[in-house]
Formats: C-alpha cells, sequence, structure tokens
C-alpha cells in the first residue's frame, strides 16, 4: 500500500470527541485522556502506511484498548472487554459531540489558569506533552507533573457539569497570547481550538473571541523588523497584513454585534477591526475608538483597558488629554511608564519623554519591548 501522510490537524481535532466516547463508556477522565494520547500516537505510526476508513472509529478503539490494557483490576477489565466486544472493530461511534463539555472540564474554575491551558492543549488540543513543555519554555517533566496535577483536580469533576464559557474564553486567550515557540505555533492552534468550539457552542462571545483573534493574527507579519524588533501599530506595513483574516474577522464580528449581547471580546475586537479598517495610521477613527474603549470599561475592572483608553484619547483629543486620563491611573501598572513616555513626546516635552522611556525599560516583561525602548529612549536623546 501506497505510503500517506497523516493529517496531525485532523487527528487533534478528533481528540476532544474520542476522549468523550471513552468517558461515557466508564472511563475517567484522566485514565481516558492518557488512552488517546496513546492513540495518537499509534497513528502517527500505523496511518501512513494502513490509513483507516473511519478515523475517529479507529481511535476510539484503539484508546478503549490501551485504557483496558491500563486497567489494573482484571474483574473490571473483564467487564470493560464485554462492552467493547460488542461494537464493531472500526464500525460506527456514538455522535454525541462532548467537544463542548471537555472545553469546561479543561478550563473548570478549581485549575490555576496555567494549568488550564496546559490541560486544554493536551486534550482538547491533542498535542503532546513535548509539543506543550517546547511552548511554554520548561522541560518536559515539568509539564508532565503540571498536567497530571490538573488531571487529578478534574477527576472527581462530573463529565456533563455546566460549565463556564467566559472561563474556557479567558484559557483560549491565554493561548493565543502565547504566541509561537517549538515546533507548535500557539496562536494559530489557538484559533483552530477557538473555531471548534464555535462550532460546538453559538455564543456571541465566542465569535467575538474568534473575530479578535482573526483580526489580531492579520497584522502578525508586519509586527516586527528583520533584526527581530518591534515595529509599533503606526508604523507597521499595512500591505503586508492578512486582508483575508480581516475580512472574515469583520464579517464574524458584525453578526456577533448584531445579536446585541454585547461582552468584553466584541468591543476588543470591534477596537481592532477599526485599526484594521483605516488605510493608513493618520487616518485611524480614533474618536470611536475612545467609545469603544467606554463601552469595554463598563464591562471589565481590567485597569490595561483604561491604560489603553488614555493612549486613545491621546490620539483622538490631543496628547494633554490623554496625560490628564493617565493621571487618574495607578503608576504600577505595566506599561504605565511607557505611555507617559509617549504621551509627554507627543506633547513636545522630549527631555521628560526620554528619561520615561529609560524608566520603561527597566520595567519591560520582555527582550523585544526593552529594545524597543531602548531605541526611543535614544532617539529622543540624539535629537
Amino acid at each position: 500500500m501506497s505510503r500517506v501522510s497523516v493529517d496531525e490537524t485532523l487527528l487533534r481535532s478528533l481528540t476532544p470527541s474520542v476522549i468523550g466516547v471513552l468517558v461515557r463508556r466508564g472511563a475517567d477522565f484522566a485514565a481516558a485522556e492518557d488512552a488517546v494520547q496513546d492513540a495518537l500516537v499509534e497513528a502517527l505510526r500505523v496511518w501512513p502506511q494502513e490509513p483507516p476508513r473511519d478515523p475517529k472509529g479507529w481511535l476510539v478503539t484503539v484508546a478503549w484498548r490501551k485504557f483496558l490494557d491500563a486497567t489494573r483490576s482484571e474483574t473490571a477489565r473483564r467487564q470493560r472487554e464485554d462492552v467493547v466486544d460488542a461494537q464493531p472493530e472500526q464500525g460506527p461511534v456514538s455522535s454525541v459531540d462532548d467537544t463542548l463539555q471537555l472545553y469546561f472540564l479543561c478550563a473548570h474554575p478549581s485549575l490555576t489558569p496555567s494549568s488550564a491551558v496546559a490541560l486544554t492543549l493536551r486534550a482538547v488540543g491533542g498535542l503532546t506533552t513535548r509539543q506543550i513543555a517546547e511552548a511554554y519554555l520548561v522541560p518536559e517533566a515539568t509539564m508532565a507533573q503540571r498536567i497530571s496535577r490538573a488531571k487529578r483536580t478534574v477527576s472527581s469533576v462530573k463529565f456533563d457539569q455546566p460549565g463556564d464559557v467566559a472561563t474556557v474564553l479567558r484559557v483560549l486567550y491565554l493561548v493565543f497570547n502565547e504566541g509561537y515557540s517549538g515546533d507548535v505555533d500557539l496562536a494559530v492552534e489557538a484559533i483552530r481550538l477557538t473555531r471548534q468550539l464555535a462550532t460546538a457552542i453559538d455564543h456571541p462571545e465566542v465569535a467575538g473571541l474568534l473575530a479578535l483573534m482573526l483580526l489580531h493574527h492579520a497584522r502578525r507579519a508586519a509586527r516586527t523588523a528583520s533584526d527581530g524588533s518591534l515595529v509599533t501599530l503606526a508604523e507597521q506595513d499595512r500591505d503586508a497584513w492578512d486582508t483575508t483574516s480581516i475580512a472574515e474577522g469583520v464579517a464574524i464580528l458584525q453578526v456577533a454585534l448584531a445579536r446585541d449581547q454585547l461582552g468584553e471580546f466584541q468591543a476588543q475586537a470591534a477596537i481592532a477591526a477599526l485599526h484594521a479598517d483605516a488605510p493608513t495610521a493618520e487616518e485611524t477613527d480614533w474618536p470611536q475608538i475612545v467609545e469603544w474603549y467606554d463601552e469595554l470599561a463598563k464591562l471589565t475592572e481590567n485597569p490595561v483597558v483604561r491604560l489603553n483608553r488614555a493612549v486613545a484619547v491621546g490620539e483622538a483629543q490631543g496628547a494633554k488629554a490623554g496625560l490628564e486620563a493617565l493621571a487618574l491611573l495607578d503608576e504600577s501598572l505595566p506599561r504605565h511608564t511607557a505611555v507617559a513616555a509617549y504621551l509627554h513626546e507627543r506633547d513636545g516635552d522630549l527631555t521628560k519623554a526620554a528619561r520615561l522611556y529609560v524608566e520603561a525599560v527597566a520595567k519591560a516583561s520582555n527582550l523585544a519591548e526593552r529594545t524597543h525602548l531602548t531605541r526611543q529612549a535614544a532617539r529622543l536623546n540624539t535629537r
């Protein structure tokens, strides 16, 4: 038989539904998830020579056998084997889609954000522990422990217990913001998972998050220069933006907003859409962006929203108005000093702006941001 490549995206998309089948057959979540991971490894080995007619059925059969093999109690094993023996070897499996419940379980409120992200990528995303560890730049053993603890934490949660959509969306947004490292592009993976969630649940905030991801991701190619340095939104080459993703994001957002159930992610997406819609930085509709930040501030207590609003006010109403808005905020906020430097530069106080840029360097959270701020300070000091 001719050798064919394995569609790893297909494998990952089938993972949650296969786990759901095993759980409904009597496996606990942790054991089911382990068995499915073993089945995925087996699929990568076997499918190139023997591609199955029914990929999901194949995975269910192999994962169930892996689960049975791992069961210690011979009595329990025989009982479960009686169940699987009554099923066709690669016949049709239940059409019940447990994807949504698996999202809720992996984003359970009892988990820390980092544990919820790791468990979501493993159980819903179908990624291996090694891939997740590489993406988060931690040793594989450390990530394995994190995932094991997470599985133990949710082991007593009923699979059909109602979940919180907002928690699931926060977890997916955390995945998206990690960007790229290792051999897994987490931004792309987050978009894939959010698309998958959108097919399982009709919710305007799910659509809002998907639109937001698409609009942000559309600008990815223009965000960094050839030397890896950051390129500000105003200086980005807009011809490098992905217009297809922008069009899709805007279309999804418009449908969501039409339902008149505004949420945090829809408001953020609306702001991103206004940036994407401007042919040039100078043509950005800053007054409308300020209005959307006002709406967003009503929906969330996140002080970063107020910080970004101060920048928008500075663009719409002048630097002094932006500084007045900034003065109402806690100076310990991340990026507060950098925003102050930018607004003072816009206001013409280059000496103070240069000093603030230097102060902001020490507070920056990553090398790219520190490099950018250092260059801003050097530019002003040279002038």
